[in-house]
């Protein structure tokens, strides 16, 4: 299951996808990571995916990423007497406050007193993913006055966001917790956090996880755009959730805030995902409009560890199509020349630690000689993650004695994850590359690989030895007969 490229695909489960033919149809067409979307289906179906991808596992002898989204806050109006809503105009008054009371064409509930007690005049409340904006004109603890701005069909239960101030939310609900929890239960690798405003929110779900699964902060709001630097100081992976930040900001501010936060989670070596409407058409298309293929090449272009899959691997119509497509449009950008200018000259150059330097040097070597592929042993997945960053030329193999380390690198770029035999000694680390770079196809008996560990082992982040190894069989023959 060598894949031929080295950025990650992460495909969304859902009813298009939900048995075990499917998941394992699209595991084999390129998915490196499946993501289970905790806003929809019950404990039981989430539970049932995840079983099926943990079997698909055990019958491929590969490890495979399992990515728990949880929903966040969800912040909606209240409902109207009239079902079918009211349609505001532009220039018109219109009230939100904590009235229960059913709304109207003045007014309706809005059962958050959160978002009272932060507004200010002048704040903008965007309903209906953006397509009615209000702009609010007085308020206080238990109303906001506002004038429409943008027109349009307001009706019961539509969502409502508030870019212009940071809300007194916690980005994990009570549904959160629940979810939180249920998800670390069964074992998933990596939790979405959805609502992230302040680096806090990420610390707090860490404590809740108490370490059983790494912590990825969805970029969605204005709020964690501006604390990005602290948010990702404080986060294991990064997501760019270009949904709402297009809802909450102008959409032509997106793209150059995605090019900045692939670049800085690159820089932290901690992987990074692009996400939302990718491949958007094909939900009820086998084919993707142009403009999608080119907005997958451009994030791939970036460096981005991952793109993501939503909808259309979840519940459109042509699922395995739309991963095909991913992983082809994947290919072709990395067997571009300009590629391979582009992700080097965007390269970290800071060097700061003995571990920056070798994984350096790992990529140098790889690259000025015949080497085919940088092996790396790691208990904890740094060496990984720092070669990783490098975007070296040659294959990275990933070798582990941990299961939990062997799934979470397969949100890493480039990394081909190897289930491996405990080491105490870099001989063993050694012998145990040249087994997996053989077994798999990246090397032959008469090559050379380069090998990096940290010494002593099982000290995460001690990454501080190279070795250049002959492919020798005789070598794995010796080992196996002490």
């Amino acid at each position: 299951m060598r894949r031929l490229r080295n950025v990650k695909i992460v495909a969304t489960l859902g009813p298009a996808s939900n048995d075990y033919a499917t998941i394992r149809a699209l595991f084999e067409a390129g998915a490196d990571v499946f993501r289970l979307n905790m806003s929809h289906g019950t404990h039981a179906d989430i539970r049932a995916r995840h079983d099926i991808i943990r079997k698909i596992e055990a019958d491929l002898d590969r490890p495979i990423a399992i990515l728990a989204d949880l929903q966040g806050p969800k912040l909606r109006v209240g409902t109207f007497a009239n079902p079918e809503g009211e349609v505001l105009s532009e220039g018109a008054a219109f009230r939100m406050d904590l009235d229960p009371a059913p709304g109207d064409g003045a007014r309706v509930n809005l059962p958050h007193s959160e978002i009272f007690a932060a507004l200010e005049p002048g704040a903008s409340l965007l309903v209906n993913d953006g397509k009615t904006r209000l702009k609010v004109e007085t308020c206080g603890p238990d109303f906001a006055n506002c004038r429409v701005v943008v027109g349009g069909v307001i009706s019961n239960r539509k969502g409502v966001n508030v870019p212009d101030v940071v809300l007194p939310l916690a980005a994990l609900s009570a549904k959160d917790r629940k979810d939180l929890e249920f998800a670390c239960e069964i074992g998933v690798d990596w939790l979405a956090l959805s609502f992230v405003q302040r680096p806090e929110d990420v610390t707090e779900a860490r404590a809740l996880a108490k370490g059983r699964a790494a912590i990825l902060s969805k970029i969605e709001k204005p709020a964690a755009v501006k604390a990005f630097d602290a948010i990702l100081a404080v986060s294991d992976g990064i997501m760019v959730a270009r949904g709402d930040l297009g809802v909450e900001l102008p959409v032509y501010a997106v793209p150059p805030i995605q090019k900045r936060l692939v670049r800085a989670a690159r820089a932290a070596a901690k992987p990074v995902i692009v996400a939302t409407q990718m491949l958007e058409s094909m939900i009820e298309s086998p084919v993707p409009t142009r403009a999608e293929v080119s907005d997958v090449a451009t994030a791939i272009y970036e460096g981005a560890d991952a793109v993501m899959l939503s909808a259309e691997s979840a519940a459109g119509s042509f699922p395995i199509e739309a991963v095909t497509t991913m992983n082809n449009v994947a290919i072709s950008v990395e067997c571009d020349a300009t590629y391979r200018a582009i992700i080097e000259s965007s390269r970290y150059a800071r060097r700061a630690t003995v571990a920056d330097a070798i994984v350096a040097a790992a990529r140098e070597i790889a690259e000025t000689t015949d080497i085919k592929a940088i092996c790396c042993f790691s208990q904890s997945g740094t060496t990984v993650s720092l070669v990783a960053r490098e975007r070296p030329r040659v294959p990275v193999i990933a070798l582990t004695p941990l299961v939990n380390t062997a799934r979470r690198l397969c949100l890493t770029w480039g990394a081909h994850c190897v289930m491996t035999e405990p080491q105490d000694r870099f001989k063993g680390a050694v012998i145990s590359a040249v087994r997996a770079a053989l077994a798999d196809g990246f090397a032959t008996g008469t090559d050379q690989i380069v090998v990096t560990a940290g010494v002593p082992f099982n000290v995460p982040g001690t990454t501080n030895i190279l070795r250049v190894a002959p492919c020798d069989e005789r070598l794995i023959y010796r080992a196996d007969n002490e």
